[in-house]
C-alpha cells in the first residue's frame, strides 16, 4: 500500500492531497497496531491501569466521579442530551494528565443497553500521527481493555456509540 502511494505520490500534480492521504494512511495503520493488540488479550498485556466508567452519554470519572443518571435507549437520546449539556460538563471537567508510557484504559459499560466503545486519539491533525486506540464490543455489564503507549501531547477520548463529550487527556513529562 505504501509503495502505491508513494508512485501516486510522484505522479499527483496536487501534494497536499497526496500529503493527506500519507498521513491518513499512517493513521489507519496505527490504529489497526492498536486495535490487534487489544484484541489479541489472551497475552500478557502491559500497563498502567486506568479504569473508567460509561453510562449513559458519559465517563463517570471524567466528570469528577459524578454520574448524572442519564436515560438512554438509543444514540440519539445522547446526541440530544449532550447538546443541551456537554459543553457547561466539559467546563468543569479536569483534564486526565498522565506521563508518557504503555497504559491499558480498561472500559466499563455499567448501564447503557446498547454497545458501546472507546476511542482516544490525539488534538487535531495530531491524531493522524500520535498513537490512538479504538474499539467496540461494550455490552452491557462488560468490561474491555485497550491497550496503548501514549507520548507527549493532546488527546481526546470518548465514545462514539453513546455518545459522549470529547474528554480531554493530557501526556506530559
Amino acid at each position: 500500500m505504501t509503495a502505491r502511494l508513494s508512485v501516486l505520490c510522484r505522479k499527483n500534480v496536487n501534494r497536499r492531497a497526496c500529503a493527506w492521504s500519507v498521513l491518513f494512511f499512517l493513521a489507519l495503520a496505527r490504529g489497526e497496531a492498536g486495535a490487534q493488540s487489544v484484541s489479541q488479550g489472551a497475552g500478557k498485556q502491559e500497563g498502567t491501569v486506568i479504569d473508567l466508567t460509561q453510562t449513559g452519554c458519559q465517563f463517570v470519572e471524567a466528570e469528577g466521579g459524578t454520574d448524572h443518571g442519564y436515560t438512554t435507549t438509543q444514540k440519539s437520546d445522547c446526541v440530544e442530551i449532550n447538546s443541551q449539556t456537554g459543553e457547561k460538563r466539559l467546563q468543569t471537567a479536569e483534564p486526565l494528565t498522565l506521563k508518557p508510557g504503555k497504559y491499558i484504559f480498561r472500559v466499563t459499560n455499567k448501564n447503557v443497553p446498547y454497545e458501546l466503545g472507546f476511542w482516544l486519539r490525539g488534538v487535531g491533525l495530531a491524531r493522524f500521527v500520535q498513537p490512538n486506540v479504538s474499539g467496540g464490543g461494550l455490552k452491557q455489564g462488560v468490561t474491555r481493555d485497550y491497550a496503548v503507549e501514549l507520548t507527549p501531547g493532546e488527546y481526546l477520548y470518548s465514545c462514539p456509540l453513546n455518545p459522549t463529550p470529547d474528554y480531554p487527556l493530557i501526556v506530559k513529562e
